[in-house]
């Protein structure tokens, strides 16, 4: 039950990164700097493995974790933090079309099933998804960079599975991919991000939280728990992050979703939950 609830704080935490990066005044470069580079260090802090488990896969890895990280935080200044991990959320989407090509990874005709509804949940989402906010000034190219994460977190989760190939239990390696991921996001944004104003001190204290503990510490309890469950079961807890992130963001924002992309977010959350379930079924006869 521990490591159960450790999949649920850990889901709470990266649900918390949309409203929080829509509250600094900090830009999208200067969030993203700050945020990888204080992740970093709290990642190689709280997870001594991630020290000493570095290998020429790693920073392969840490590229697409780069990717994923760097696009999260432009699409949520662009476009609500609904639509953000919604889209993100349609990643097993280009998991499934990933695995037979880099794992050698059979696709079943379920797998095939699931995909043409996710890509529905997609379609809808976009369609739907173009309401404007404050928070939210350009819907569109916000989507576009949303999905983009998804298939950049689609290449870093297929790279956890070659890591783990590997690596068995030990969850060095991954944590090692995602300090590495957030050290190239650092030195990406970097220059974009100078010359850094003064800012508030809630945009500094922001940013803080956002690498400490939205990322740093959702990796503490992510690592310790993912090799005490099955990944399947474990999928099913993470989904605690789609379901409250757009919840944090009305409280703190008032952005609310349109029908459609509503619509889109049901079917991309139920398609999820229902393959996880089936499939844990079929692991557990």
């Amino acid at each position: 039950m521990k490591a159960r609830l450790q999949l649920v704080l850990a889901a709470a935490c990266f649900s918390t990164a949309g409203a929080a990066i829509k509250w600094s005044a900090f830009s999208a470069w200067q969030i993203a700097a700050v945020r990888a580079l204080v992740a970093m260090l709290a990642i190689l802090a709280l997870i001594p493995e991630a020290r000493a488990r570095w290998s020429w896969r790693v920073p392969l890895v840490g590229v697409a974790y780069a990717a994923a990280g760097l696009l999260f935080v432009f699409a949520n200044k662009l476009t609500t933090a609904a639509n953000t991990v919604f889209l993100q959320a349609t990643n097993p989407l280009f998991v499934v079309a990933l695995a037979p090509w880099l794992l050698h990874e059979r696709v079943r005709a379920a797998d095939l099933r699931f995909m043409a509804v996710l890509a529905v949940g997609l379609a809808l989402l976009f369609v739907g998804g173009q309401r404007h906010f404050v928070t939210a000034p350009d819907p569109f190219l916000g989507n576009v960079l949303a999905a983009g994460s998804a298939v950049a977190w689609a290449f870093t989760v297929t790279g956890y599975r070659w890591l783990a190939r590997d690596g068995g239990a030990d969850h060095g390696p991954i944590a090692a991919a995602a300090a590495c991921g957030n050290l190239m996001v650092f030195l990406v944004c970097l220059p974009g991000a100078l010359p850094f104003a003064a800012g508030r001190s809630v945009d500094w204290l922001i940013v803080i939280y956002l690498g400490v503990f939205q990322l740093g510490l959702a990796y503490v309890f992510l690592s310790r728990a993912i090799t005490r469950v099955p990944a399947l079961e474990a999928s099913l807890y993470l989904l605690v992050e789609p379901v409250l992130s757009p919840v944090w963001a009305w409280l703190a924002h008032g952005e609310t979703p349109g029908p459609l992309a509503l619509l889109g977010s049901i079917v991309i959350l139920t398609a999820t939950a229902l393959k996880s379930w089936t499939d844990t079924q079929v692991v557990a006869a």
